[in-house]
């Protein structure tokens, strides 16, 4: 049985910082190239960052660029995004998924972890 179990999320304020895993049982994270994407109440899910198979290439999305950076241990299975400086507007639900755009089709996503940046 294939899993994505995301975690890391919590409530911040604004300004501070947040490191996200997804972590996999089942496959190896490192056959795929990794997504991240995010859901705000009342809005789709968009696509955050993304990281290639090889993890030479990254592909954060302008909103997110100089703040957020995604990496991945392929040790430990593990793919993350560390999220610096973050804002109000950066409160979502976060996933992650086994390709970098919805429209790819991935073939498996976590179940999520809420991030609420407030004061």
């Amino acid at each position: 049985q294939v899993q994505l179990v995301e975690s890391g999320g919590g409530l911040v304020q604004p300004g501070g910082s947040l490191r996200l895993s997804c972590t996999a049982s089942g496959i190896r994270l490192d056959n795929y190239p990794i997504g991240w994407f995010r859901q705000a109440p009342g809005k789709g899910r968009e696509g955050v960052s993304c990281i290639s198979t090889g993890g030479l290439s990254t592909y954060p999305a302008d909103s997110v660029k100089g703040r957020f950076t995604i990496s991945r241990d392929n040790a430990k299975n593990t793919v993350y995004l560390q999220m610096n400086a973050l804002k109000p507007e950066d409160t979502a639900v976060y996933y992650c998924a086994t390709a970098c755009t919805i429209v790819a089709r991935p073939d498996y996503w976590g179940q999520g972890t809420q991030v609420t940046v407030s004061s």
